[in-house]
């Protein structure tokens, strides 16, 4: 298998998720990796050379994080597209979260394979986005928060597996990594971090928890803006993961924290996410990149495709060509309103600078100072 190699980056999709939808008005009833693709495709930049379709993982290889029985329910379910009462309590499954749909297992566990096929091509050194992984709330034994299995936990531990000795997990979805955290709770080769909406579901990732050690979380205020990303990216982030060394990055690149999204209060552009993808590159030969939550269809489309575009050297034009803006223009959505030029004629958000808050100095200072006792 040809791998993504040192100086060049794929990209992961799959078939299974266009026109899946976990119901009418669930927050996944969008139009996500395919827009992404298509507009990618659209910009001349998803040459047929740098895409790899994604496989579906086996239950087998679930079994690295998830239970067999949890795996075989969430089979079942899709098969019956029914859950038994005791199945639902148990395992979260047929949930408003997590409702029955018909490719409730395909769909995930392609995300999975997708994460497994990652791993097998950076495993010399490369970049890959995998923009249909990065559900990070699955449990062993439940799904929740939309995610019913765990792709960031068992691409990770593909890469231990691998012989890889240090991975480091940087999350900066509006919601904190819960699944992943409790994935490598006191492990000595992954680290995990987590920049969150503060108060939001699952309403774990405060400032103090470490799960072990082997965490770090960074809980934010209502309006969180670049500035204050900026400076958690260069203050926190770059430091912790340079001093960790680790032989591979999984950057978890949610674009619900992106202002217009829906399910959380924060107030970042995507070139917070471009700023984390430059920064954290060199710190490493190997750099996985997942999608996550982003429950505005333009807002999520652009940033994925425009985090594509700075893996693969692409700059992001000031105004879509006409082939990009139709691919915007054809996407819908169940929530009323209409979207604006900016989300229908660019990929680049204006830049969203304000003040330093003082939840998110004392962020940085307790981190900044958790650093410097570790390298003391």
């Amino acid at each position: 298998m040809e791998g993504a190699g040192t100086g060049s980056a794929l990209f992961i999709g799959g078939r299974i998720y266009r026109g899946s939808r976990y119901g009418a008005t669930h927050p996944l009833s969008i139009e996500r990796v395919p827009a992404a693709t298509d507009l990618a495709r659209a910009l001349g930049w998803l040459p047929d050379r740098l895409y790899r379709p994604s496989p579906r993982a086996k239950p087998k290889a679930l079994y690295a994080f998830h239970t067999e029985g949890y795996v075989s329910a969430l089979m079942q379910a899709e098969a019956m597209q029914a859950v038994p009462d005791e199945a639902r309590d148990r395992h979260g499954l047929g949930t408003l979260s997590n409702p029955i749909f018909p490719e409730m297992f395909r769909r995930p566990a392609t995300a999975v394979g997708g994460g497994l096929l990652a791993a097998e091509l950076v495993a010399k050194g490369g970049v890959v986005h995998n923009p249909g992984g990065g559900t990070h709330h699955g449990l062993p034994d439940r799904a929740a928060g939309f995610c019913y299995l765990n792709e960031p936990v068992i691409t990770i531990k593909r890469l231990l597996n691998m012989g890889l000795r240090r991975v480091f997990y940087v999350d900066i979805d509006a919601h904190h990594g819960d699944g992943v955290e409790i994935g490598f709770a006191g492990s000595s080769q992954v680290r995990t971090l987590s920049v969150h909406e503060d108060k939001r579901w699952p309403f774990t990732g405060a400032l103090g928890e470490t799960a072990g050690g082997s965490s770090i979380n960074i809980p934010v205020p209502r309006g969180f803006n670049d500035t204050e990303f900026d400076a958690i990216l260069w203050e926190v982030i770059v430091p912790h993961v340079a001093a960790f060394r680790p032989d591979a990055i999984y950057l978890q690149c949610g674009a619900d924290a992106l202002l217009e999204d829906p399910l959380s209060r924060l107030s970042l552009s995507n070139n917070a996410h471009i700023s984390a993808v430059h920064a954290l590159r060199p710190l490493s030969p190997r750099l996985i990149v997942s999608g996550g939550g982003g429950y505005n269809p333009w807002s999520t489309a652009r940033c994925w495709t425009r985090i594509w575009g700075a893996l693969s050297g692409a700059e992001a034009p000031a105004t879509l060509p006409d082939e990009g803006r139709a691919v915007l223009r054809s996407l819908s959505w169940h929530r009323k309103g209409k979207p604006g030029p900016t989300l229908l004629d660019s990929l680049a958000d204006p830049p969203r600078h304000g003040p330093l808050s003082d939840p998110v100095r004392m962020a940085i200072h307790h981190h900044k100072t958790r650093l410097r006792h570790q390298n003391a």
